[in-house]
């Protein structure tokens, strides 16, 4: 399952000043970046995703805080635990994935590497284990 997502440590430069994360298109980022969104004051708790993408790669990054995702190649499920802003997870496409577990204090950015398109998304659990098979 792992040619579907792999995690990301980002260079941290840094000195007393504080530090520094740089992220930069097909560098670091393995495609072009056309969309950034972050998610934040999850204060109840309330898991989120539940969808996979037809098409669309991101990477998820909890630039303050944690979260847990569970990604689902429709055979196999894995939970990633995010909680370093120097790390990152690359989630391709066909992979059903669920956040939860955010802490307080969570935000959790995504980068993507095309515009939202509502028909790129697969909601229906059932219709995303046929799309894999």
């Amino acid at each position: 399952m792992q040619d579907k997502y792999r995690l990301i440590n980002f260079k941290i430069l840094g000195d007393k000043r504080g530090s520094l994360i740089s992220l930069e298109q097909n560098k670091n980022i393995p495609f072009e970046i056309k969309r950034v969104y972050y998610i934040y004051g999850n204060s109840e708790n309330i898991r989120r995703g539940f969808h996979a993408h037809k098409k669309l790669q991101q990477v998820a990054i909890c630039i303050n805080g944690s979260c847990e995702i569970m990604i689902d190649n429709g055979k196999e499920k894995e939970i990633v635990i995010l909680n370093s802003p120097n790390k990152g997870l690359l989630i391709q496409n066909m992979i059903w994935r669920e956040m939860y577990n955010f802490s307080e204090d969570c935000i959790l950015m995504v980068l993507a590497d095309d515009f939202y398109d509502e028909s790129d998304y697969i909601r229906n659990y059932e219709e995303f284990k046929e799309g894999v098979k």
